[in-house]
């Protein structure tokens, strides 16, 4: 496994191989990373063969392992056993989770988990020395897999300022507005609103995905 600035674990689902595939045809050097090895084989290689571009493969851990920064964009489900498969290959390095706690069949409820929050679960069972941020939960998968601008901001928490500000700059390179939106803790907020923005998909009948835009004169938060 060749060493890569950012690692995607889920990426064989949608959300992590919309991401995967934004940042791959941004310049970033990506591995995508599964349960199976095989699986990430595959879609590395429908990827690269897309994009003309080299994109690294293998199980969660041997990819977490090789990279700088890794993304997890499981389901709230594969959550747990995830991190645990991966905490010794992350230590010392930024995590970034995009897990909402959705728990079907009820997934148009706020459904937040004893933590508080999927993130801050997250950080818990990581712990210390790994650097969690949260991002990306309010963003439609379905609009990310296609090359148009996606409309909407994505709010990034996480406790540690340079953290976040790596994660804002990679919602750039991803093509969306990435927003500073304060501590760890604050990831309830966007988690909660998931749900919400399902329930708005049905009741509107929004094929592609609702999602959030922050009004006002925003200046640069660096």
């Amino acid at each position: 496994m060749v060493a890569c600035l950012i690692a995607v674990l889920g990426a064989t689902g949608d959300l992590g191989g919309a991401l995967a595939r934004r940042w791959a045809k941004a310049g970033l050097s990506v591995a995508i990373g599964s349960r199976s090895a095989e699986s990430a084989a595959k879609a590395a290689a429908a990827l690269a063969a897309e994009l003309g571009c080299e994109v690294g493969s293998g199980s969660n851990a041997e990819v977490a392992a090789a990279a700088e920064i890794v993304a997890v964009t499981v389901p709230f489900a594969a959550q747990e056993a995830t991190l645990a498969a991966i905490r010794d290959a992350v230590k010392g390095k930024l995590v970034i989770d995009t897990t909402v706690p959705l728990m079907p069949p009820k997934v148009m409820r706020v459904q937040l988990p004893p933590e508080g929050s999927a993130a801050v679960r997250a950080q818990r069972l990581l712990g210390a020395d790994v650097t969690v941020v949260s991002a990306f939960h309010n963003v439609s998968a379905e609009k990310l897999a296609r090359d148009a601008p996606v409309e909407g901001d994505v709010l990034v928490f996480g406790d540690d300022k340079a953290a976040r500000a790596r994660v804002v700059a990679l919602a750039g390179q991803a093509g969306l507005r990435g927003l500073h939106g304060g501590a760890l803790v604050n990831s309830a907020a966007a988690e909660a609103l998931t749900s919400v923005l399902i329930f708005v998909n049905k009741t509107y009948q929004v094929e592609d995905g609702a999602g959030i835009r922050l009004t006002g004169h925003l200046v640069s938060a660096d």
